[in-house]
């Protein structure tokens, strides 16, 4: 072979190696790319419940940070409150009204015994048992009325429109407070955050936290704040604090969303030893939450109940059937009982 053939051969030899090297990498390439992308199919379940948890952790840190905020607004003086800004990546929160409509009433002497019924959309009825009550006063936002009872029927004609709040007081002949019935409209806040199986809620009403999660039940994590105690020095005391939160304009969802956490004033129609107490409540969130407060309310109730101790039973009981559905009352046993009933208001701003 001449020495030019040899060159030829050399360089066609050359030039197999070489395309066997570029298939070879190429095979690599794929291999590795269809490993990666088994791994990423393998992974990525996880990899999106990571970030559902951290997203979910983020929203229950929002929720924590608006609490303390609004508990501080809420005990402070009229006007004043604290600017806050809270990170709003992956969540948005809302004002949501009239999530709760509280009733509450009491006998405010032991000289007798006053119930308030609804008659028309202008007026009501007063029942007294001892006929000692014969005229009303309305608070509400517009200020203070006064009207008489009548006679013969018990009916008062107001002709106003009773809306988100209300109080009532009847008063004796010598204008002397007999009875209160209180009727509250609170509303609250809504934190929303995307996860992947839909979406996740958190409502803030009224000192509660409910939660909820696209498949699986409402959960309540903190309830209204009432508080039943006995006293050192003698009886019982009920409190109950409401805080209504008013959500003016929009709130939004930014990166740092801004906010005025104001206090709008309060409320105090009861603060003093009362007689045949009586609160109810209707939550709106969803159907399965003012049965469950009430069966955290009448727990010791319903546990005396069971085990044959009512008799000795102190604490909150159902006002006629034993569900709750026709609202709390306290059994006391004869012990004088001290009702504190608290209404905070607080304004959100941007």
């Amino acid at each position: 072979m001449s020495p030019h053939q040899q060159r030829v051969v050399r360089r066609y030899e050359r030039d197999d190696t070489a395309v066997s090297e570029v298939l070879g990498v190429i095979m690599m390439l794929a291999m590795v790319v269809s490993i990666m992308g088994g791994v990423w199919v393998f992974l990525n379940p996880y990899i999106s419940d990571f970030e559902d948890n951290t997203n979910w952790n983020a929203a229950n840190g929002i929720a924590d940070r608006m609490e303390d905020r609004i508990d501080v607004a809420a005990d402070s003086p009229e006007g004043t409150g604290i600017r806050h800004s809270i990170a709003m990546r992956t969540s948005l929160i809302q004002g949501v009204s009239n999530l709760e409509v509280w009733s509450i009433s009491a006998d405010l002497t032991s000289s007798d015994i006053i119930k308030i019924t609804d008659h028309t959309s202008t007026s009501f009825t007063v029942q007294s048992v001892n006929e000692t009550a014969t005229s009303v006063t309305i608070y509400n936002e517009n200020g203070v009325s006064q009207f008489g009872i009548d006679v013969n029927t018990g009916v008062v004609d107001h002709n106003m429109q009773l809306t988100d709040w209300y109080i009532i007081t009847v008063l004796n002949d010598n204008d002397e407070a007999l009875h209160k019935t209180v009727k509250y409209t609170i509303s609250g806040l809504r934190i929303i955050t995307s996860l992947g199986n839909g979406e996740h809620e958190i409502y803030l009403v009224n000192n509660a936290r409910i939660e909820h999660f696209a498949d699986s039940a409402w959960e309540i994590s903190q309830f209204p704040r009432v508080e039943f105690d006995d006293l050192a020095t003698g009886g019982v005391r009920l409190s109950i604090i409401l805080t209504n939160i008013k959500v003016n304009g929009s709130l939004g969802s930014s990166n740092q969303l801004g906010m005025d956490i104001i206090s709008a004033g309060s409320l105090t129609p009861f603060a003093g030893q009362c007689f045949n107490i009586r609160f109810a409540l209707t939550n709106s969130v969803a159907q399965v939450i003012t049965p469950q407060y009430d069966e955290q309310w009448l727990t010791e109730y319903t546990l005396n109940r069971a085990s044959g101790t009512l008799d000795s039973f102190i604490g909150l009981a159902p006002f006629e059937r034993a569900s709750g559905a026709d609202g709390v009352t306290v059994n006391s046993l004869g012990h004088p009982i001290y009702f504190d009933v608290t209404v905070n208001e607080v304004v959100v701003e941007r």
